[in-house]
């Protein structure tokens, strides 16, 4: 079977080239990978210490982020090295500086593996979530390499818990050690005889903890919301847009709202803009204009978003008519209501917070308007609901000491 793995690995990549010129995100995925090898050789040493972090993307990345950021702290004279396998992750942290490395995983083939292990030769691997990758997994194991999967999800829908999933279930035997976030992942895991597995919880909660604790200031935030009452939507989507315009125009509630779009394009932001009807202001707009005077503000930049949920009432966050719910935790650890699109199944903090209250899911316009006037006019529901999320967070906090009192047993 391993054998069909590989040569089926060596047919993909094959087809990825050759799709690649023709598509942005897969020529970024193969040319990122032609000088890895070369590049890597120049930055490690047969005597360097290193520990290798693997994520598939953004939002993996978030999630192994706290423990990179105590490894790097408790263990600072070994390389840490970390590996995308996405372009869309790539391309947005390969400057990061929580590594002293970044780069694009090589495709799992048996050569790719062997060479970047031989270059690389951790003394830890760490893999965040869903990755498994079964020739680099067999060849940390044949050479004796702890190797955890941390803030882990399993559910019976995946691949290792179907009849034909056996080569896969195999792959998982290459892990010294799990950490998942709930029991629910453990169970699935101990059904197919894996013992090492530990409940810590989800990374994230760490990482959004961190938040409350730095200095979330923005001058252009506190002129343009001043007493008034504050919405903000985040990473939102033209699904998302339709609705939280049609509110806006229609609104007479003396409220300030923030529009930060997922796609920030000017063509985007352009269309976004001349769609409202009240008084709009774009971020790259500031300047000496009296942005006091506007009702509206985009944010066509990113990396302000976290800080800007700080000011919110109650936020918005998109995606869940689209693609894909985006991070609802980020507002959430202000303690402030979160409102959401229908389609958010799959994403366990959201569920969970759904059934709590402390996150609203609509499905229509009318429905986002209900649910926003309420929060308007009652305030007290506004604490409230906020409440349920920041005591979500404090529940959920402490899953990177505990992978971490693991880590120091091995290095």
């Amino acid at each position: 079977m391993h054998s069909l793995y590989n040569m089926l690995a060596h047919v993909a990549w094959f087809f990825v080239k050759v799709a690649s010129p023709f598509n942005t995100k897969l020529n970024l995925f193969v040319s990122g990978r032609k000088k890895v090898f070369k590049s890597l050789r120049s930055k490690i040493e047969s005597t360097d210490k290193t520990i290798w972090v693997h994520v598939a993307s953004l939002g993996e990345f978030e999630q192994g982020r706290p423990l990179m950021e105590t490894l790097k702290t408790h263990y600072p004279e070994h390389k840490l090295v970390l590996t995308f396998f996405s372009p869309s992750g790539y391309e947005v942290k390969k400057s990061t500086q929580i590594a002293n490395i970044v780069t694009y995983l090589p495709f799992d083939t048996l050569s790719n593996a062997v060479r970047f292990l031989d270059i690389l030769h951790p003394e830890l691997a760490l893999f965040v979530k869903y990755e498994v990758w079964p020739n680099y997994l067999q060849q940390l194991h044949r050479r004796k390499v702890p190797t955890l999967l941390i803030s882990a999800l399993f559910s019976k829908r995946q691949i290792y818990f179907k009849p034909w999933g056996a080569f896969m279930r195999k792959s998982l035997n290459n892990f010294s050690h799990f950490f998942v976030q709930d029991e629910n992942s453990k169970k699935m895991l101990t059904s197919i005889g894996m013992q090492n597995v530990t409940i810590s919880g989800d990374t994230r909660f760490d990482r959004v903890a961190k938040i409350l604790k730095r200095n979330n200031a923005l001058d252009f935030m506190d002129a343009f919301c001043g007493d008034a009452l504050c919405l903000v939507a985040g990473s939102t989507w033209p699904e998302d847009e339709v609705i939280l315009v049609d509110f806006i125009n229609n609104s007479q509630k003396p409220v300030k709202y923030v529009i930060a779009p997922h796609d920030i394009k000017p063509t985007h932001i352009g269309k976004l803009k001349s769609s409202l009807t009240k008084r709009t202001i774009c971020y790259s707009e500031l300047g000496e204009v009296d942005i006091t005077q506007f009702n509206v503000l985009i944010i066509d930049t990113i990396g302000l978003l976290t800080k800007i949920y700080s000011y919110a009432h109650m936020t918005y966050v998109g995606g869940g008519f689209a693609t894909g719910l985006h991070n609802t935790l980020e507002p959430a650890v202000f303690g402030i209501p979160v409102i959401i699109g229908p389609h958010y199944k799959g994403f366990k903090e959201a569920e969970e917070l759904v059934d709590r209250g402390g996150i609203v899911s609509i499905d229509s316009k009318d429905e986002f308007a209900h649910v926003t006037n309420h929060f308007i006019s009652d305030f007290d529901s506004v604490l409230k609901t906020g409440k349920i999320n920041s005591e979500y967070i404090s529940e959920n906090i402490g899953a990177t000491e505990t992978i971490m009192k693991h880590i120091k047993t091995l290095l």
